[in-house]
This record gives structure tokens, sequence and C-alpha cells, in this order.
């Protein structure tokens, strides 16, 4: 891991009126962009091409002879082959002399590699280096292990396809597309046999990844992923956030949701198993008694980070939960950096981080803001690793 106190003697040769916000642009750019443009800051995306345009053409930043954006939110674009090339000495370099912030989100900790990330990434990284790698299921302290050390409710593991005596997920990569998912659900050790032959058949899955899934008891309820955020930086104020909360839609369960059951009984072999890849965001509200359940969860999971991955989370974070009969919740995912459904508040915020800051919130700009306040307090060396 890259010491951190050389990422903050980096720091200490940014011109600081001219720090820039920089990230990948996929995932939650938008977001982000739009949040930096927000609290005044210039942005810096670097883009992938073939997949470019969004950010170089279509929300591209135009501003007055004041520099006040008056159309889009993305001002500079950094063109490459491919996104792993952000760990290359020249784009390092580029970021460097152009004062950049960088804000890690998953396609960066996806498509690049993580070692890489940990130990060749020399520019200041606005978040919790150390903490991306728990993402990864296959590592040993991954964020079942956090889960479990902070004493959080997440779906009980079935280890063996033997023993499965109930609805469970099984969770592993899509064989094609490595950063999507390959999931499925089965309620018996012949339903996940039957199931897994047939995914294999139909390349959606390997029979390599699939002895490395992970089965989970299936929890049946409805999914709030809830967008938190920590500041290092508060005084009296309380330092976790609620900004929003979220629920997925997916491809193609949401479609066969749509259809009645005698219409799903009809369909063929390749349909009849749903995608569970994400493909989009809605907004969502919980209902306020539920509230007390869920920031105890959240209060748990900081202090465990600062616990095991000092310092700990800095910034935006995501609890993924479903919610049982009993009206408990259960984290099944944990994104420890800006979540993938943000992008549904930008610009508009959401109707809590709106409430909590009288203004409109989104994560991007709150991410912005803490920026803008560790720039303002001299404090920014508190807010990168």
């Amino acid at each position: 891991m890259l010491d951190r106190d050389e990422i903050i003697r980096l720091l200490d040769g940014y011109k600081k009126e001219d720090i820039r916000i920089g990230m990948i642009a996929s995932h939650s750019a938008l977001d982000v962009c739009d949040g930096a443009v927000e609290e005044g800051f210039f942005t810096v995306a670097v883009c992938e091409g073939g997949r470019d345009e969004p950010y170089t053409r279509y929300f591209k930043a135009f501003r007055d002879k004041r520099g006040k954006a008056y159309r889009g939110m993305v001002d500079q674009t950094l063109v490459l082959d491919k996104f792993g090339e952000v760990m290359s000495d020249r784009v390092q370099q580029f970021l460097r002399s152009e004062n950049v912030v960088f804000v890690p989100n998953r396609s960066f900790s996806s498509y690049c590699d993580l070692g890489d990330i940990e130990d060749k990434f020399s520019v200041p990284l606005y978040g919790s280096r150390n903490l991306l790698r728990t993402e990864e299921r296959g590592e040993k302290r991954n964020y079942y292990w956090l889960l479990e050390k902070a004493g959080i409710p997440f779906p009980e593991e079935v280890e063996d396809p033997d023993d499965i005596d109930g609805l469970v997920m099984v969770k592993l990569p899509h064989k094609v597309k490595r950063l999507e998912r390959g999931f499925f659900t089965a309620a018996t050790a012949k339903e996940f046999r039957e199931k897994s032959e047939e995914l294999i058949k139909q390349d959606v899955i390997s029979r390599k990844d699939l002895k490395a899934a992970r089965i989970e008891k299936y929890v049946i309820g409805p999914v709030f992923n809830f967008d938190f955020f920590y500041s290092p930086l508060a005084g009296h104020e309380e330092g976790i956030e609620l900004l929003g909360i979220d629920w997925r839609f997916e491809t193609s369960l949401d479609g066969h949701v749509r259809l009645p059951a005698s219409q799903q009984l009809t369909l063929n072999e390749k349909q009849k198993n749903p995608v569970y890849i994400v493909i989009g965001h809605n907004a969502a509200t919980l209902r306020e008694s539920s509230l007390n359940k869920i920031f105890p969860i959240a209060e748990k999971f900081v202090k465990a980070t600062q616990e095991h991955y000092p310092p700990g989370i800095i910034g935006p974070f995501t609890l993924q939960t479903c919610v049982g009969a009993d009206e408990e919740f259960c984290v099944f995912d944990v994104a420890p950096r800006i979540g993938g459904g943000t992008n549904v508040h930008m610009w508009v915020g959401h109707p809590y981080g709106n409430s909590l800051w009288r203004s409109t919130m989104s994560t991007g700009r709150r991410v912005a803001r803490e920026i803008r306040r560790g720039i303002d307090d001299n404090r920014l060396d508190e807010l990168v690793t």
C-alpha cells in the first residue's frame, strides 16, 4: 500500500486554488462531475475510447467569461485506449500536473488492477484506498468479514450445494461480461445443478467460477440501497449522513416479474432464467420508524472500518440491504466508495440530503463540498489516501 505520507507530500505540491476533481468516466462519473461544478470545481474525466461520447460531447461543460458553467459538467476529458492506462506514469503525471484529486468508483477498481491502485497509483485519492479490495468476494477480509466483525446481519452462507434446503442466491461473475453478474437462484440441490448446467451451456457462467461462487440464503423482501456519507471533518455535527436511498432495475429480471406466472412457464430454455445485470436505478424513501434501524448499522460499519482498515471509511459508502418479513435489515453488499445508483439524484439532490443540508445535495455534490471544506480549513490531507 502506498504510504499515506507520500500521498500527502504530493498533495502539498498542488495549487490549492486550482484543485480539480477527476474520476474514471463510467459508473457515477456524471454525478461526481455535476456536484463538483456546483461547488466551483473544474472536472477531469478519464475516458475509454469508444465509450467516451457522453463525456466528450453530450455532457461537455460550457462556461461563460466568468468561468461559470451554463451547460454540462465535464470540463476536460482524457481519452485512453483502455481505462487501465490510467495507471501509466504518463497519465499519473498529467493528473498531478492538473492538481487532480481522484474520486474512486467501481469502474476504477474493476478495470484497474487492485494491486496497482494500492501500490502504484501515485495520485491523491479521495476516500479509503485500502477498503476497495473488500468488495472482492474471494478476499479473506472482504466485506462479509467486515460485516461479521461489526455485528451486522448479512445473508447466511450455504457452503455446499448439497445442503440447499430453501431458496438461495448463487453469486458469481458473468462468464463473458466479467464485470457483470452471473447470479441465479435455486431452492434445491437438484435445481442448483440443473440451472448451473444450463447457464454453463449458454456461456453465461463458467464451471471454474461456479466452484468459487458464494451461495447464500435468499432474503425475500424489498431492496434498499442506502447512500451514506461519513465526514472525518465533522465537528459538533454528526459525522454520518444519510444522503439518499435507491433501488435497482435488473435485466432481464425486471422483465420476468412483469409477466403473469402462466406466461413465465412458457419461456424457452434461454429465456426462463432471469439475468441480474444492473441496468438502472430509481429513488426511494423509507418509513421513518425504520430509520431507527438503519442508522445503527451505519454506525457499526464506520466503527469497524476504523478499527480494521484505518483510517476507516472516508466520504460516501453504500449499504445494499433486503428487508425480510420481520422488518429487519440484512446487508447483502457493500460499496466502500460512491455507489452505483447516485446518478438518480444528481442536480435535484435527494429528500434526505436536501433536507439535511437545506439545499440540493446529491452524493456528488456532497463529495465536492467536503473537498472544498478540506481546502478552506487546510485539512484536505485528512480526506485523501
